[in-house]
């Protein structure tokens, strides 16, 4: 069975660490709270908004939680409207047209919502890379296992034949309840510490050492 790599986008293909920071400084300003800290953004990154932004600020009212999604998502979209777009971590694109050119499956799972996917799905780069997509809009967010169980349903993979490449925790907390392989990378939210300490069997330093850790998961995963 060829291997399927599932990739979470933000902080791990995608580098929006200014730009989910800023939305969040912004947001926090239309409420009238103090901007968050970087190191408390970076928390949250990868789980759902609605339940990321209750993290961040858990004595907001309900009503209040939804005006901070609403400004956060405005930010975002003042951000595209003027032009705006997240880089690709340097290595994204040899990895992938590498492993799509070794047979694997490629899939995207991620706490971005649909339009999100979208608009990364419509970079011109990744139109013919990915079997399918899966993000929090879709049912329950990480680190519940759901996306990684529909990413391995929509490409026809089992559990053994399945890795999780992400930056946070939350990745690697949710390949751990779905019995995959969980991977992490160094240069995105989560740090190293606490990436091992959720579960990453293995966390790369740069894109040659995740091809490297990817082509022994491949080895393995064959004659499991």
């Amino acid at each position: 069975m060829r291997p399927l790599a599932v990739f979470d986008i933000d902080g791990t293909l995608v580098d929006s660490r200014a730009s989910i920071h800023r939305a969040a400084c912004e947001a926090a300003q239309v409420l009238g709270l103090p901007e968050p800290a970087y190191d408390r953004v970076r928390q949250i990154v990868g789980l759902s908004l609605h339940h990321a932004l209750h993290v961040l600020e858990p004595a907001l009212t309900d009503a209040e939680l939804a005006d901070f999604v609403a400004a956060f998502q405005a930010s975002f979209r003042a951000m595209y409207e003027a032009g705006h777009e997240e880089p690709l971590y340097p290595g994204v694109m040899d990895t992938l047209r590498r492993l799509k050119r070794d047979g694997w499956r490629l899939s995207l799972a991620t706490g971005q919502n649909r339009r999100g996917v979208a608009r990364n799905l419509a970079r011109p780069e990744w139109s013919d890379l990915f079997l399918s997509s899966h993000c929090a809009e879709d049912g329950p967010g990480k680190p519940d296992p759901a996306m990684l169980r529909a990413a391995m349903a929509a490409c026809g993979a089992d559990a053994a034949s399945t890795t999780m490449i992400g930056d946070t925790s939350h990745d690697i907390a949710m390949a751990v309840a779905a019995g995959v392989h969980p991977l992490g990378v160094g240069w995105g939210f989560h740090t190293v510490e606490e990436q091992a300490a959720a579960g990453a069997l293995h966390i790369a330093a740069d894109f040659p050492d995740l091809e490297a850790a990817l082509d022994r998961f491949a080895s393995a995963s064959l004659f499991a």
